[in-house]
């Protein structure tokens, strides 16, 4: 206290200091210069409200207002200035608080600047305080400790409220909200604080009323008053004035000699008015035999008493003992606990196996003795009469032997493949209440003998084998099942010896023995095979051997491996073509030929799209994509060719389509004759006029050699039938015409009259015989190459008379290639003549 006293005298001295020297500047201050304005406005002013009159304060014309402009200047702009009227404004919230704390005096300094001629004139405004602030306490709560053993007279400190207000607006006393235990005593600090103790009046009685709670209230001198609260809570301390209480003198309880290990027998309890760690209560024996110590244990803390070994009536049939319950203060009382045994039928049937068979065949008669059992039971009277029984439905059967022996018999056949083991469950049942009951369970396994042949998953099968298939792949497997187990079960695949058409079947499938793989021993084709039947068998390994047989029946899958075939037009050669007559009238929609193909395929793939992939003119002709019919879509124009070229592909619809194209070379003529000049003129393709003079010289080469070999031969035979060497007779020039003649071969056996001429003026080589008809005019065309044509330069006699024309072949520019290419056509008619002979 005494250094409080000295720090509060230190600083009155320095406030009066300080408002010496404040004084003492404040009037140098008015001497030296006299432009300073003082303002007061509340804080929480309202913004916009008028502080005053600036240029009338400073003691300056209103009308140089204008012309003198006056601005302000501060570090906060809390104030602003109009400029036309001079007025002083509020521009922001003002808290005396937030700028001045608690300081006694709160200014707020501003400079205005004053132009022409410039000045500078201080502005103080001061602050003063309004009531907007009400007291409040640091902790909403007050937590406070008070012992059942303490005395009237002890103080309890509650601290003090804040105020941010100052003077009569700040903290000024607190009240107590009414109660019997305490009163208010509100003092003053040094510095003007107050704060408030509380007085304790009587000794609470925590078993009466553990806590009190109470409202302190601070106000401060506003007009109107402003309040603060905090709740006090004031927390009763016991002491242990209270000793522990059973709810009984003597527990009686009665216990089954059946309870198990750890059975809650009984819980004693006892109560302490006093709390916390007087009123703790610790539970223990405070006398009890040896056999009781060892059977029950007693939880210290909620005075369970817990079966600690299994008790046994025909052991000891009560126990006694006396309890104790402690309180943290160590005050105690006691308690007297009987247990009383009841006795039970606690021991079930012992079950011993004095003979087991583990394993048992099959196909064992009923009535086979597979085990033999006695039977035993502690207990007395009806508790130790036991009988026997399978529990589940199983072919066995138990019987009573002898006393306390059972047997256990086969009761029907067994079938291991549908049950290869049991477990065989017998239960022993005592007479008690309860009935107490021994399972025992014997394990017997079903030995296999071969009694089930091998059976496939199917009777039949159908493999499904894509032509064209790699030799020795796989292309199915059997699966067969044998019930049977070990060697009995142990299975090989075979195929029965068979033939397909006249082939023995090894040559086409094989089997693999063990895991009835099935093999393909060569490729199949779908167009000559496409399915056939085999018999699978399946044989176990049991002795005697069983087996069992399954169908297969392999289907040959088509594959696209089959190009179209072109039955008409017929296709020759690589370069040959073939020629059709269509009338020059024809008109659109006229059918000019039907192409006709067939697919060796089947299915899809032998479904066959016609398209048409060249022509001369492609708009004149249609062709229909499924019946293959060639339609003129209009009629021939005069400015267009009278021989059109066509190229048909056939495709089918296979994954992978395969075609084929033939190529149709179409005459636009009324009658044949018409149409001969046009066949004569060749493709004017480059790549097929090179490729056609190449085998056309190759030939012709050949064909050569075989011509003057025959004509040496034929002059050769008609010089030994004729001595008379008459043949030079065509080159003695004729006497009218002067052109040289060859021999007249009239007479012989052929059926046509020729001469061959060698004419020196026009330097051709023709061939002249009687014109045919057209229908020999067909033979021999179709006795030529199609892609050959022929020309025929006639004249046209009367009526009886013979119709000579000359045959020309090949018109090529070069003489060499007429010349052999005229060659060839006599020794085709000479082989087509001796064909015929």
């Amino acid at each position: 206290m005494r250094v409080m006293e000295i720090r509060h005298a230190e600083r009155k001295r320095e406030i009066k200091r300080q408002v010496l020297f404040l004084c003492i500047f404040l009037s140098f201050f008015c001497r030296v210069k006299s432009e300073q304005v003082h303002y007061s406005v509340l804080e929480e002013t309202e913004k916009g409200s008028v502080v005053g009159n600036l240029p009338k304060d400073l003691g300056l014309d209103a009308r140089e207002l204008s012309r003198r402009r006056i601005s302000i200047s501060s570090e906060k702009p809390y104030f602003t200035l109009n400029e036309q009227n001079g007025n002083l404004y509020v521009n922001e919230r003002i808290d005396r608080e937030e700028i001045c704390g608690k300081s006694p005096s709160c200014v707020l300094k501003l400079e205005a600047v004053v132009h022409n001629p410039m000045n500078i004139f201080h502005i103080h405004v001061f602050i003063d305080d309004i009531n907007d602030n009400a007291p409040h306490f640091i902790k909403e709560n007050i937590l406070l400790e008070v012992s059942e053993s303490n005395l009237p007279g002890a103080r309890f400190s509650l601290g003090n409220a804040e105020d941010g207000d100052i003077g009569i607006n700040s903290l000024q006393t607190y009240q107590l909200s009414s109660t019997p235990y305490f009163k208010l005593d509100v003092k003053e600090s040094e510095d003007g604080d107050k704060y408030a103790d509380l007085i304790l009046l009587k000794q609470p009685d925590r078993e009466k009323e553990h806590t009190l709670h109470l409202v302190l209230t601070a106000l401060d001198g506003g007009e109107p008053a402003k309040t603060g609260t905090t709740n006090i809570v004031v927390t009763v301390i016991d002491i242990n004035d209270n000793t522990p209480v059973f709810t009984q003198e003597v527990y009686k309880v009665s216990l089954k000699e059946n309870s198990p290990k750890g059975t809650s027998v009984l819980q004693v309890k006892a109560s302490d008015l006093d709390e916390g760690s007087n009123a703790e209560i610790i539970y223990s024996f405070n006398k009890i035999p040896e056999k009781a110590k060892q059977k029950f244990n007693l939880n210290s803390h909620d005075g369970t008493i817990t079966l600690k070994e299994m008790a046994d009536f025909e052991e000891r049939q009560s126990f006694v003992m006396i309890l104790q319950a402690r309180d943290g203060g160590g005050l105690v009382s006691y308690c007297k606990v009987e247990i009383m045994i009841l006795d039970v039928n606690d021991n079930p049937p012992e079950v011993v196996l004095t003979s087991v068979s583990s394993t048992v065949p099959e196909d064992s008669m009923p009535g086979t003795v597979i085990a033999l059992l006695k039977v035993h039971d502690p207990d007395s009277g009806e508790n130790g009469e036991v009988a026997c029984h399978l529990r589940d439905p199983v072919p066995f059967q138990i019987v009573s032997s002898s006393d306390n022996y059972f047997k256990l018999l086969t009761d029907s056949y067994l079938d291991r493949e549908r049950t290869p083991e049991y477990n065989i469950t017998i239960t022993a049942t005592d007479k008690g209440i309860p009935r107490l009951c021994t399972y025992k369970t014997i394990s017997l396994q079903i030995s296999d003998i071969n009694d089930n042949p091998p059976v496939f998953e199917k009777s039949s099968y159908t493999a499904y084998v894509p032509e064209n298939n790699p030799s020795g792949s796989s292309i199915f497997s059997v699966k067969a099942s044998d019930p049977d187990e070990d060697h009995n079960a142990q299975i090989t695949y075979s195929i029965l010896k068979s033939n397909i058409e006249d082939v023995p079947l090894s040559s086409y499938l094989s089997i693999n023995s063990e895991t009835g793989t099935i093999y393909a021993q060569r490729s199949f084709d779908y167009e000559q095979l496409r399915e056939f039947q085999i018999q699978v068998q399946a044989q176990d390994g049991g002795s005697p051997s069983l087996n069992g047989s399954a169908m297969l029946r392999v289907c040959i899958l088509d594959r696209n491996d089959n190009t179209p075939q072109i039955l008409y037009p017929s296709q020759g050669t690589e370069s040959s073509s073939f020629f059709e007559m269509v009338p020059r009238s024809a008109e659109s929609g006229y059918l000019v030929t039907k192409v006709v193909a067939v697919d060796a395929d089947s299915g899809h793939n032998a479904w066959l799209s016609f398209h048409l992939l060249q022509a001369t003119e492609p708009s004149l002709f249609t062709i229909g994509s499924h019946t293959g019919e060639i339609k003129t879509a209009r009629a021939l124009l005069e400015r267009e060719a009278v021989k059109q070229r066509l190229v048909i592909m056939v495709k089918d619809n296979g994954q992978s389509p395969l075609s084929a194209t033939v190529t149709l070379n179409l005459v636009f003529a009324e009658n044949f004759q018409e149409a001969l000049p046009e066949m004569d003129t060749q493709p004017s393709d480059s790549d097929y006029q090179s490729d056609l003079q190449f085998y056309l010289v190759l030939t012709l080469a050949l064909v050569s050699f075989l011509f003057l070999l025959t004509v040496t031969l034929t002059i050769i035979m008609k010089l030994r039938q004729s001595k008379n060497p008459t043949f030079l007779q065509c080159f003695i020039p004729d006497a009218k015409t002067g052109a040289i003649f060859p021999p007249n071969y009239e007479d012989g056996t052929l059926p046509y009259s020729y001469q061959v001429c060698l004419s020196s003026e026009s330097r051709r080589n023709e061939l002249t015989f009687l014109q045919p008809t057209v229908q020999i005019a067909e033979n021999i065309l179709s006795g030529l190459q199609p892609d050959n044509p022929l020309m025929f330069n006639g004249k046209k006699h009367l009526d009886g008379e013979e119709n000579v024309g000359t045959v020309s072949l090949f018109h090529f520019p070069y003489n060499l290639i007429e010349y052999h290419t005229l060659c060839l056509a006599n020794v085709l008619m000479l082989q087509k003549y001796f064909l015929k002979i």
